[in-house]
């Protein structure tokens, strides 16, 4: 018997969404502990804040293909 479990696209793109939001969030609370040290590297916050938006993108373009066209 050759069983397949096989994904439909909106799953897939539910299933990245789900872990790209949650990548989202870790970075957002590495930023805040990072924010709270008083020795903290500049560079290393603005790589994580470019990061955190990088993965906003992302996020909202997996969002957008999954919400249908409506034409008004």
């Amino acid at each position: 018997m050759n069983m397949q479990n096989t994904m439909s696209h909106e799953e897939i793109v539910r299933s990245k969404l789900t872990a790209l939001r949650c990548e989202h969030r870790d970075l957002d609370e590495a930023i805040a502990a990072l924010s709270a040290q008083q020795l903290t590297s500049s560079v290393a916050l603005q790589r994580l804040k470019k990061q955190k938006l990088s993965l906003k993108d992302k996020i909202a373009r997996l969002e957008d293909e999954l919400t249908p066209d409506i034409i008004a």
